[in-house]
């Protein structure tokens, strides 16, 4: 498949604080990114490995160290830039442009090369060509969509979204030629060219094969019309309703008396002639529903906090009913057959299975939680709305007051945040990579013009026994115009390069040397290659990351006046663990073919490495490497931060159930309900999902699925979340728990980078787990209803 939507950007269902972007597989991308390296670094010793902890520290928390040591390399460069991320044709203003041309003929020739076919050693090379062409849309596409959202520069921006542009439209043209789907169907008829391949050659085959018959391009002719006609409507309608949500009752009109409890300052900004104004939706809505002491108010507010726009609700109905025809016209049951067909579930069936065996573990610990709030209610004086009872608009009364009964009971929470400087974190992060991967993050100067920001801080991975692995640009520091949002990219894949590239490639360099002066500098547009041990030693481009983070730092501190290093709170040293997961699945997901590499896998599969480094944050052995007083240099304390994640899991049953019921919602919409029901209706069925799973039933009369974005994006995949967790949680209890000190335990480690992370998406999810898990021959490695069952049944155990 050439042309795809591209995937709305991941959002954590526990907070909205992390958000990630995964690559879609095909000839196509969707994951955008940034990042680029230089030369291949010399593998160092271990007095060298202890210069490079103490410098990566440095580089975060000392911004005079970091202004020094990134002036070195400039001060050797005559100041001439060597392009964004090192990319040779983005050193020039028109350098998108050249970019786009020279790729675009590229891959107009391996399509002319494909399409002319017609031997068995020809089609043998077929997967290869094919890779390569995604390989190259990707270099383009992924790039230009990162700079143009991210790069400070408009000008920039308009030049990377005309670069976007010209490359988007020659996938609209390749969308519409058959002929490779022709060939590579022909390829796969062909004995002697399967058996030639290799085990990740057939998988890609099977999954090109696959993303061309969703795009519909083997249908009759006016049918691929319709499809093409449903999708555009789909993509158009789909974003309306993400980008035009809005409440039924935008606002409240209440006098200031009625909400007593709440922050006076925040009642006073919205009061005026002594009414308060107060909106439906955003935070001063969430903090009334916090604390407002009179239920009648709060369920006044709760009401038109969770009732969506009639139009709204229309749009979400025509979104579903339209997946549901293009499902039909594709062959397909339901929109989630066609979604899940290619992902670890394989079918909603399997989905609903996971779903209700989570549901019933988990209603013992939600009964629990809300006797607890119950209880409070019950001792609440001021109460008098049906003590008895629990009531929706109740729930984030209670437990609003259970924390903050907590934490007045601990210590200040801000107390944490002086152990945890940036480049303590930095480090701990490497000396745990080290320790359990043989892999460590070392600090690179950066060349001029190759970041977007000079903030923006380059490591580069070393692996103990492969070398140079990985480059990784981090640019983690808050400042005006950048997207808050937490998020990790991979610019650029693992992928090997063939000797044919090559020679392309020493033609490029010798018609024109200035710009790349040897044949690895043209076979990667300037980006990082290097060897690997693992593969005889072949040429391999190396995977390009970029991390954005937006922690905040005291105003003085970039300028290089403060001596006060930014320092995280242990929710955002979470939020950095989380985006490092998913960094060391691209690390080490280093395979031959791009489409499988790193994080580009099965979306029910692509959150596990991260959610399961979020668990490495918290435990002490872990805390040992690097939670040190920024000033006293005095260790932390991990039984502080068991306190804190006491006080996070609080309640962390009730906020399980919430998912749960948003996946069942998100899989019952994309049935064959919208279809099969004449006078279907999204709010009936809302309340129909609440009634039967939830323990506190939602009042009639709301319709909060106006509000559910994720529906457009995540489409019949909403549960991966819950999914990996569930699964993160085993693994971190049977693998890294297991032993005393476990989580730097580098058997322990051995054992997940080569049963998960190595493979990126080009081993079965079920393998991956079962093998981890040492489960080779049971339920697991078979998949299916089975095992989704099993793991729902795991629970989930943060």
């Amino acid at each position: 498949m050439l042309k795809r939507l591209q995937r709305q950007p991941w959002t954590c269902p526990r907070c909205l604080r992390l958000q990630q972007r995964q690559n879609n597989r095909g000839l196509t991308t969707a994951a955008a990114a940034a990042a680029v390296p230089h030369p291949t670094p010399v593998v160092k010793g271990q007095s060298d490995s202890n210069y490079d902890d103490r410098i990566l520290r440095q580089i975060f928390d000392s911004q005079p160290f970091w202004k020094e040591f990134s002036a070195r390399s400039k001060q050797h460069n005559s100041g001439k830039s060597v392009g964004l991320f090192q990319n040779r044709y983005l050193a020039k203003k028109d350098g998108f442009q050249q970019f786009a041309a020279v790729t675009l003929d590229k891959c107009k020739r391996i399509v002319a090369k494909v399409l002319g076919y017609n031997t068995v050693e020809e089609y043998k090379r077929i997967v290869q060509d094919l890779d390569r062409l995604s390989d190259l849309l990707c270099r383009v596409i992924d790039l230009s969509d990162f700079v143009r959202s991210t790069h400070p520069d408009r000008k920039v921006q308009i030049n990377a979204t005309q670069a976007y542009a010209v490359m988007f439209e020659y996938m609209n043209v390749l969308n519409t030629t058959t002929g490779l789907n022709e060939q590579l169907t022909k390829a796969l008829s062909i004995s002697k060219v399967v058996e030639a391949w290799s085990e990740e050659e057939k998988l890609v085959a099977n999954i090109l094969s696959k993303d061309f018959a969703k795009s519909a391009i083997d249908l009759p002719a006016g049918d691929r019309q319709a499809f093409v006609e449903i999708s555009n409507e789909i993509a158009q309608v789909g974003s309306e309703f993400v980008d035009d949500m809005a409440a039924g009752q935008p606002y409240l009109n209440l006098e200031s008396s009625k909400l007593k409890g709440m922050d006076p300052q925040i009642v006073r900004q919205l009061t005026r002639w002594g009414n308060v104004t107060l909106p439906t939706i955003g935070m001063p809505a969430t903090l009334a529903l916090r604390t407002v002491e009179d239920p009648d108010t709060r369920r006044e507010i709760y009401m038109a906090n969770r009732t969506s726009s009639k139009a709204n609700i229309q749009r979400l109905e025509v979104l579903l009913k339209q997946r549901a025809d293009l499902a039909k016209l594709s062959g397909h049951e339901s929109f989630a057959h066609m979604a899940l067909s290619d992902k670890m579930a394989r079918s909603p069936e399997a989905v609903v299975q996971f779903l209700e065996a989570l549901a019933k573990d988990n209603a013992p610990l939600v009964k629990n939680d809300v006797r607890e709030l119950l209880e409070l209610k019950k001792a609440d004086a001021r109460s008098g709305n049906f003590p008895g009872e629990l009531n929706a608009w109740d729930r984030d009364y209670y437990t609003h007051k259970l924390i903050t009964s907590m934490r007045s009971r601990a210590r200040t929470p801000d107390f944490l945040s002086a152990y945890f400087s940036l480049g303590t974190v930095m480090q701990g992060l490497s000396r745990l990579f080290s320790r359990l991967y043989g892999i460590r993050l070392v600090p690179r100067e950066t060349l001029p013009g190759e970041t977007w920001n000079s903030d923006v801080r380059r490591l580069d991975v070393i692996d103990e026994n492969e070398g140079h692995i990985a480059v990784i640009y981090c640019d983690l520091f808050e400042r005006a115009g950048k997207s808050p949002n937490p998020a990790h990219f991979t610019v650029r894949c693992s992928r090997r390069i063939s000797d044919s590239e090559m020679q392309e490639a020493a033609q490029i360099s010798a018609s024109d040397p200035s710009l790349f002066p040897t044949p690895q500098d043209a076979v990667s547009d300037g980006l990082a290659v290097s060897r690997s041990s693992r593969d005889g030693g072949r040429l391999y481009q190396l995977p390009t990351i970029a991390l954005i983070c937006d922690f905040s730092v005291p105003q003085s501190f970039l300028s290089g006046a403060a001596s006060r290093p930014a320092l995280l709170t242990f929710r955002e040293v979470q939020t950095l663990f989380h985006e490092m997961g998913h960094a060391v699945h691209s690390i080490c997901g280093r395979t031959v073919l791009q489409n499988v590499s790193g994080t580009r896998c099965a979306t029910d599969f692509a959150e596990l490495p991260s959610v399961l480094m979020e668990h490495f944050a918290s435990a002490p052995e872990v805390l040992a490497l690097f939670a040190r007083h920024w000033e006293t240099d005095a260790p932390l304390d991990p039984s502080r931060v068991q306190e804190r994640v006491a006080m996070d899991h609080r309640m962390q049953a009730t906020e399980t159930e919430s998912q749960i019921l948003l996946s069942m919602l998100d899989q019952t919409y994309h049935s064959t309900l919208p279809l099969q029901d004449p006078s279907f209706d999204s709010t009936k069925v809302y309340h129909d999902v609440w009634n039967k799973y939830g323990c506190i039933p939602e009042p009639a009369g709301t319709s909060w699925q106006g509000f559910f974005g994720h529906l457009f994006g995540y489409g019949a995949t909403y549960y991966s979340y819950l999914f990996d967790r569930a699964i993160a949680g085993k693994i971190w209890k049977d693998v890294f728990q297991r032993t005393q000190g476990g989580a730097v335990d580098a058997k322990a480690g051995h054992q997940f980078r080569e049963e998960v992370l190595r493979w990126g998406g080009g081993r079965d999810g079920w393998r991956c787990v079962a093998g981890v898990l040492k489960d080779q021959d049971g339920v697991l490695a078979e998949g299916g209803e089975g095992a989704m069952k099993m793991v729902g049944q795991w629970g989930v155990r943060d």
